[in-house]
Formats: C-alpha cells, sequence, structure tokens
C-alpha cells in the first residue's frame, strides 16, 4: 500500500500503534477538531494533526483495515438545515457492532460493539445528537460504505480521491430512524446534558442552523 510506504520512521511506528478500535479513538481523540469544507487523506490527517468527522472516519476505517476489519463507513443524518451529518467508522465483533468517530461533541464518539444491528447503533447517538439550539436533530442513517470499493483510487494519499469517495458516500439514501409523529413531540436537550456534551467543543467549528427553521 501506497500509505504504508510513504510514512516516515515516526509515522509508521504512530500508525502500528492503533492496535485496537480502542487506540484508534484515542488518536482521534489526541487531534484537534476542525469545521471545514476540506476532506483530508488519511495521509494528511496524520500529518497535519487535524481532522473533521469525515476524514476522521476515513483514517479510522483505514485503521480499522489494518487489524483486520473491513474498511465501512456509514453516515447519520440529520434534519435537512438544521445540523452537521455525522460520519462513523464500524467495525464488527462477535456479530455485534461498535463505531469510531471523530466530533466536536463528548456523546458522539466512541461506541463499545454491542449493538445487534446498524440501526441499534445508529439510535445510540440519537439524545446526543443536538445542535446549538439543542434542538435534537437526527432523522436518519445510511448503510455502510465499504472503501474497498475504491480500491483503484488512492484516497488513502490523494484527496482528488477522497473528493470521488465522498461524492459516492453522501449519493447514499438515508433510512429513517423516527417518524414525523415522534420528531413533533421531541423535548430539547437539557441544560446539563448540553453542557457535558460540548465540553472542550470548538465553537468556530460548529454547525449554525438554517435562519427560519
Amino acid at each position: 500500500m501506497e500509505f504504508i510506504q510513504l510514512l516516515t520512521p515516526s509515522e509508521r511506528a504512530e500508525w502500528e500503534a492503533l492496535t485496537s478500535p480502542l487506540a484508534i479513538q484515542n488518536f482521534l481523540d489526541s487531534l484537534p477538531y476542525v469545521g471545514e469544507e476540506r476532506n483530508r487523506s488519511p495521509l494528511s490527517v496524520l500529518r497535519d494533526r487535524q481532522c473533521h468527522c469525515l476524514d476522521g472516519g476515513l483514517f479510522a476505517a483505514l485503521a480499522l483495515s489494518q487489524l483486520g476489519f473491513p474498511p465501512l463507513i456509514m453516515d447519520l443524518v440529520p434534519e435537512s438545515g438544521k445540523d452537521d451529518d455525522h460520519v462513523l467508522a464500524i467495525y464488527r465483533i462477535n456479530g455485534c457492532y461498535g463505531a469510531i468517530a471523530k466530533s466536536n461533541f463528548v456523546g458522539l464518539r466512541f461506541r463499545e460493539p454491542v449493538y445487534r444491528s446498524l440501526r441499534e447503533l445508529a439510535m445510540s447517538y440519537f439524545e446526543m445528537f443536538y445542535n446549538i439550539t439543542g434542538e435534537k436533530t437526527l432523522r436518519g442513517y445510511t448503510r455502510p460504505m465499504n472503501l474497498n470499493r475504491f480500491k483503484h483510487l488512492n484516497w488513502a494519499v490523494d484527496e482528488n480521491h477522497v473528493a470521488v469517495v465522498v461524492q459516492h458516500f453522501y449519493s447514499r439514501k438515508s433510512i429513517p430512524l423516527i417518524s414525523s409523529q415522534a420528531v413533533a413531540l421531541l423535548s430539547p436537550v437539557d441544560r446539563r446534558s448540553y453542557e457535558a456534551g460540548m465540553l472542550g467543543t470548538n465553537f468556530e467549528g460548529l454547525y449554525r442552523p438554517a435562519v427560519g427553521l
């Protein structure tokens, strides 16, 4: 893999230290969250020492593939105009799903492999998936996309190829998690949960809901 060949000795040692899903999560947690349009390749994440949920998800999926897991990413989809989507790198152990994620929110990161379905995994993020006004915004999820589909692309090191992967990723259909009737009954997140979930948040990277919604 060209990614491995391009690593310096110190980068390779750091990469080889990612020996478990939790180690991958801990590495992502050590990096600053940046809210920007650029989607870095995994190599750029390693070298720039910063990322957001999408490029963090790509990095985690690549790292999981080195541990023998398929490189799978799925999207958590908010109500349109209310929030950012959220990308997970998912893995499966003993038939149960877990997830790794880079997030600006405390509660939207790692999940242990204890969820029996993708829906269960997605719903585990529901209560802590809220925007700056305190609205709970998660509405759906996508089926996982296997990045092995793009082996012919050099997305691990080339951001132009990352753009192709991203285009395919965001063309996937969202599966609803809750009904419109349930949405109408949602309460705002309580103050303690709101503050706890935003511990360490980079406020410049927060999504601003569209005016008038």
